[in-house]
């Protein structure tokens, strides 16, 4: 591979890092915003609006031994729909991971293990599809051609397609035309920036997270309200529909209990339907309440394990680097007045040359992974109005919710009339709240 010097003050006495260039840069990515090219112009609804893929479930195939899942992926943007396997994903994000090391790149779910069941399914394809709209919004990925590729590539074998267009091309580092001037752009207090937006975002992962918890109980219970509410209704059906006769002693001669069972046998229809109520205000509390809240969460989680990687590459790799490096210079300065052979002497010189090249390199890396990471930490931000988004959703869920049955208990009421209307009934329907509060 072919690679090229580029030349700073700094490192006047030192030999230029040396970087590849990529081949057929592609414009859209290579060109520059106007201002400071560190900071970000997006707003949410850009964000938003840059796609929206859907991943559906399509019916199980039998392989050999095991089943296996398809999903059916598609995409506004590309108009495209296209069958993606659990595996195929695995392959994207070893991909989105070898361009972009130094990018959010969001987990995948867990791979199925033996005997999952349609819950774990149904969960990891919801987990797929906040993996792909994330990516697809992202604003370097979805300028990329593994997204592309990815979303609109019906070939038979999209995983070696997906390998060999990122094999053409190195990472993030070698294609960008700021990567060496990283550090002429980022602020002197940048350290003390991280730190103090990572705190930040730690507390709000961990707020989120509990919000997602309540949110997931709170739609639960709305849907255990429904099967109860059913169940309910059941049972004062399976009361009016009892044929078992009743001997005239107990019931002396009277024909109220006969009544009962006539009015109960209706009201199964109205309880049915506040079971669907119920129902569909969870569902609805599940898909735009909890499924915002986890879309919210699995963005921090990137960005927390993006900080880890930073952390990682910015520690050990420049030691390991620099170990290397000393090793290299031992040798040649304890023999520098001895004779050595003239081929070994140069391929010392060579491997020092080298190494130094490698630890300039990895320096330039560094400064490139803040500018990235810097640039992050603005894209959570931006996401951070996904909040009132989640707000409203859940307010309006509950009012519709409330709403809707409280429609059906008040046209259900007027029905309870009749069971106080009997043949010689001394009951009277009990007040409903209008009529006034109890003298207590």
């Amino acid at each position: 591979m072919r690679e090229c010097r580029r030349t700073r003050k700094r490192w006047t006495d030192l030999p230029v890092p040396q970087v590849c260039e990529r081949r057929d840069p592609d414009p859209s990515r290579m060109q520059m915003p106007q201002g400071n090219p560190l900071l970000l112009s997006h707003t949410l609804q850009e964000l938003l609006a840059r796609d929206t893929v859907q991943v559906e479930l399509i019916p199980e195939k039998k392989g050999l031994f095991l089943k296996h899942v398809e999903y059916e992926v598609s995409s506004q943007r590309f108009q495209s729909s296209v069958y993606r396997r659990y595996n195929d994903f695995v392959v994207f994000h070893e991909m989105l991971l070898h361009k972009f090391p130094y990018r959010m790149v969001p987990a995948l779910p867990p791979k199925r293990m033996l005997g999952a069941d349609r819950e774990f399914i149904e969960a990891r394809r919801r987990a797929l599809k906040r993996f792909i709209n994330l990516v697809a919004r992202h604003p370097p990925f979805s300028e990329d051609v593994v997204l592309k590729l990815f979303l609109s590539f019906s070939g038979p074998d999209v995983q070696n397609k997906l390998k060999e267009s990122a094999q053409l091309v190195g990472d993030e580092f070698m294609n960008c035309k700021l990567a060496t001037r990283a550090k002429d752009f980022l602020p002197a207090d940048i350290q003390t920036q991280f730190a103090i937006s990572r705190e930040l975002i730690r507390n709000i992962y961990n707020s989120f997270y509990k919000l997602r918890d309540r949110a997931e109980r709170i739609a639960s219970r709305a849907i255990d309200n429904a099967a109860d509410l059913l169940i309910f209704g059941k049972e004062l059906s399976a009361l009016g529909s009892d044929t078992t006769p009743l001997p005239s002693w107990a019931t002396l001669n009277s024909s109220a209990w006969s009544f009962l069972k006539q009015a109960l046998k209706g009201l199964s229809v109205e309880f049915a339907l506040l079971a669907d109520k119920a129902a569909q205000q969870g569902k609805q509390e599940e898909n735009d309440v909890v499924e915002k809240l986890n879309l919210f969460l699995d963005l921090l989680q990137s960005y927390k394990d993006l900080c880890a990687r930073h952390e990682k590459g910015l520690l050990h790799k420049p030691q390991r680097a620099l170990h290397s490096y000393s090793l290299m210079k031992r040798p040649a300065s304890g023999t520098a007045g001895q004779t050595r052979e003239p081929e070994s002497v140069q391929q010392l010189e060579s491997r020092i040359l080298e190494q130094e090249n490698a630890i300039q390199t990895m320096e330039l890396r560094n400064y490139f992974s803040l500018y990235c990471l810097h640039q992050e930490t603005q894209l959570v931000h931006v996401y951070l109005p996904l909040t009132s988004h989640i707000l409203g959703a859940f307010v309006n869920s509950q009012i519709q919710g409330h709403k809707e049955m409280s429609k059906v208990w008040n046209d259900l009421k007027p029905k309870l009339s009749c069971l106080f209307a009997g043949p010689n009934s001394t009951l009277t329907p009990p007040r409903s709240p209008q009529d006034g509060v109890s003298p207590h």
